[in-house]
């Protein structure tokens, strides 16, 4: 049994020697990103150098770093290495109001974080003898080649199934012996139920652990899971700027996931004031990555909810852990996995000179399945023919699909129907349970 992903000096390393191991790390980032366009101005503006960081908590001294800051220096203003000699991946976030968020990636980027996934696999108890299926989506999205390299790096047979066509995932878990599958939560339940639907019992099969991630859910609706496929459901945390899944992961205790503090240094702060919240508080996550070389982000908002939680893990890691993500500090959404904003609904629906501005976003859970609902007033000029209506509403659900790449349902109903909200606008009701 390969024992190279158990890091266990790492992993069970004691807090004093992680925090120096940390300080080291940092400075050494800080001299990294000193080369990049935006942080040179950052740091020249705030007198900032490796040498003005003497403690963990000197970070406080430099501003966060957030996605408009991202946006506004797109595509590679904070590219810190050679991107013509050691640039060898680049990953973006999907586009949601303008330019999406990019990360370009060194070798030893990509060798750092299939390294990391490999640590949290190996923490839920799956080896190299296991055959590992994907149903993330390839391509730009992360979870499909950030899981591939890291279940490559531990020596599991590999299926990369990609999203979707359950029948066909099915197939695949039954004739190539599945034991560990990577699923969105949401489709890990449809996933049970078209086993059902095709009269095969999932409890049959050599699945038994499951891997969950990339929406919000509840510790019930994992239950329910696990009772549905007969496997261990665990959870984990990734996201595109932190290089995707593999930041933090459950070990097989399921009490919180795991923070790889060697590669990221973890804030909490209050969304309000951002001055750091005492330990065990819920607040926002802020990260810093530790072990980046091409382009290292530091004190990056995330918007993710959550707390540190107080005391030891019994599986002897040292590594802080979190709470499950509690929500999010802006407005954004999660449905089926993808990251949306109102904002990219509202830029679809201002180009029809048919439909009022009031909008109203509905997510609720039917059958098990996160559905997206859009109802949209008409304007007075709107024409009350039906095919015109519901030429106007296919055209609406298209061009939408293509911007948030998932198909909501769209109604257009009377000017004056939807509530009226006398501050902000209220654009989304989430429904959902699992929020």
């Amino acid at each position: 049994m390969s024992t190279q992903y158990w890091e266990e000096e790492l992993e069970t390393m004691s807090r004093e020697k992680l925090q120096e191991l940390q300080l080291q790390r940092l400075k050494k980032t800080i001299n990294i990103a000193a080369n990049a366009p935006y942080y040179k101005e950052v740091f020249s503006k705030h007198g900032i150098t490796a040498d003005s960081i003497q403690s963990l908590d000197d970070i406080r001294k430099i501003p966060f770093t957030t996605k408009s800051d991202m946006r506004a220096h797109y595509p590679f203003g904070l590219v810190a290495g050679d991107m013509n000699n050691d640039g060898v991946r680049i990953h973006s976030s999907s586009g949601t109001t303008g330019n999406p968020t990019v990360i370009v990636h060194s070798q030893h980027d990509l060798d750092s974080w299939a390294n990391l996934v490999a640590r949290c696999l190996y923490a839920v108890g799956i080896r190299k003898t296991d055959v590992f299926q994907n149903s993330s989506g390839y391509g730009m999205f992360t979870g499909g080649l950030g899981f591939q390299y890291g279940a490559e790096r531990l020596g599991c047979l590999t299926v990369p199934a990609a999203a979707g066509n359950s029948k066909r995932q099915i197939k695949f878990i039954n004739d190539f012996k599945t034991t560990a599958l990577h699923a969105i939560p949401s489709y890990a339940i449809r996933l049970a139920e078209v086993f059902q639907e095709e009269g095969l019992d999932p409890k049959g099969t050599t699945l038994k652990t499951l891997v969950i991630g990339a929406e919000p859910h509840t510790d019930e609706q994992r239950r329910k899971i696990e009772k549905m496929l007969g496997v261990k459901a665990y959870n984990s945390f990734g996201m595109t700027e932190m290089n995707g899944p593999g930041v933090a992961f459950e070990c097989k205790e399921q009490n919180g996931m795991h923070f790889w503090e060697d590669c990221y240094l973890v804030e909490i702060i209050d969304p309000e004031t951002g001055e750091p919240v005492p330990e065990g508080e819920i607040g926002e996550l802020v990260l810093t990555t530790l072990d980046r070389e091409m382009m290292p982000l530091i004190r990056y908002r995330t918007r993710d909810l959550t707390r540190i939680l107080p005391g030891k893990c019994p599986c002897g890691r040292t590594h802080i852990r979190i709470d499950r993500i509690k929500g999010r500090s802006d407005d954004m959404f999660i449905i089926k996995g993808v990251n949306i904003f109102p904002m990219q609904v509202e830029k679809i629906l201002v180009q029809f000179s048919e439909l009022g501005s009031n909008y109203l976003i509905t997510l609720e859970a039917v059958n098990n399945q996160d559905e997206m609902i859009v109802e949209v007033e008409l304007s007075d000029l709107s024409t009350d023919n039906y095919i015109e209506l519901e030429k106007i509403r296919k055209d609406i659900t298209r061009q939408l699909k293509d911007e948030i790449l998932v198909t909501p349902k769209v109604k257009l109903v009377k000017k004056g129907s939807l509530p009226q909200s006398e501050g902000k606008a209220v654009r989304v009701e989430d429904l959902r349970d699992n929020k």
